[in-house]
């Protein structure tokens, strides 16, 4: 993964600013329903893996050549008519795989929104290691169209929004230190949808749970301060999620997301306890943490606390609004 970090977002005038829709890409675009043409376009970019979230008023017409390398995983996030890409009629949260090298052929027929992400092929190993159906390469040299749980679809798809909603006005949250964290939440929004899609998996052998949450520990203090998706802990063990879970629930009653949501929430109490009032913000250190909707996570900090993260922060009382952080 490159060193270079971009938060970018611009409005639309026109269907030839939709040329872009893809952060790296090149997507030829024809205009199909009448009208001036209005919507926004807006990137994240992490060396070279990308997210890229748009929206358009107007039917449009779009087809991408087979000269570039990385694979694109879409998903639709909102539509007013008819979408169609290839042969596949695409219902709201869907997920399209678009590899590397093949042409792609897509019809909106009325106003839409969507997102995509485009990577190396090589990363998914790393992205979605644990779940052995999604971090091989070969399986993502095919098209294809995942439907989506309308539950978990969507999570993904507020998930993804306000990811780059609070990325797109908290730029300093989107750092070399947490690139990697903000990768992977990313990435779990399309890897949802894939696999609720996929027939069960049952198979997979538990360790023993008190073994396999002391190699996650050792794991975690071996990263120091930054965050850790869920993710990355399958990759670097080689466990899946659903064996990971069944440890955490056996050893503290509840499963790893919430137990990272913990450790990180104590990052940050211990970061506001030991810094002077005026020479951080609580939304600062919240979005180094990887918390991206702020008002929940003055909720979350609240609820395990007592106090509000303003009060830690210099120890004075304070109201949530005067730690910067308003509803996510």
């Amino acid at each position: 993964m490159g060193q270079f970090l971009l938060v970018d977002s611009k409005k639309l005038d026109g269907f030839e600013g939709l040329h872009q829709a893809v952060h790296g890409s090149h997507v030829d675009v024809m205009q199909l329903g009448r009208g001036r043409l209005r919507g926004t376009l807006s990137h994240i970019g992490i060396g070279d893996f990308s997210l890229s979230i748009g929206a358009f008023n107007v039917g449009m017409r779009t087809q991408r050549v087979s000269s570039d390398d990385k694979l694109i995983i879409g998903m639709l996030l909102a539509a007013e008519d008819r979408v169609a890409h290839w042969s596949f009629d695409m219902q709201l949260n869907d997920v399209l795989v678009i590899p590397p090298l093949l042409e792609h052929d897509g019809v909106f027929h009325g106003a839409s929104a969507y997102a995509a992400m485009r990577l190396d092929l090589d990363d998914v190993a790393s992205l979605f290691g644990g779940e052995a159906r999604l971090s091989d390469p070969e399986a993502w040299r095919s098209r294809g169209h995942f439907r989506a749980d309308a539950a978990n679809g969507a999570i993904a798809t507020r998930r993804l929004v306000a990811i780059m909603s609070h990325l797109r006005t908290n730029k300093q949250g989107l750092t070399l230190s947490t690139a990697e964290y903000w990768r992977r939440t990313i990435a779990e929004c399309m890897a949802i949808n894939v696999m609720s899609s996929l027939p069960p998996d049952d198979s997979g052998w538990l360790p023993s749970a008190r073994r396999l949450i002391r190699k996650v520990e050792d794991y975690l203090d071996a990263t120091g301060a930054r965050p850790v998706h869920v993710s990355e802990i399958c990759a670097a063990l080689g466990v899946s999620r659903r064996t990971l879970h069944r440890a955490f629930q056996e050893v503290f009653g509840l499963g790893p997301v919430s137990f990272l949501r913990h450790k990180r929430l104590c990052t940050v109490h211990s970061v506001l306890r030991q810094s002077a009032p005026g020479s951080t913000t609580v939304a600062s250190v919240a979005m180094e943490q990887g918390f991206y909707e702020l008002g929940r996570f003055a909720q979350y900090y609240l609820a395990m606390f007592g106090e509000r993260p303003s009060q830690t922060l210099g120890g004075t009382t304070g109201q949530i609004e005067g730690d910067g952080i308003g509803g996510a």
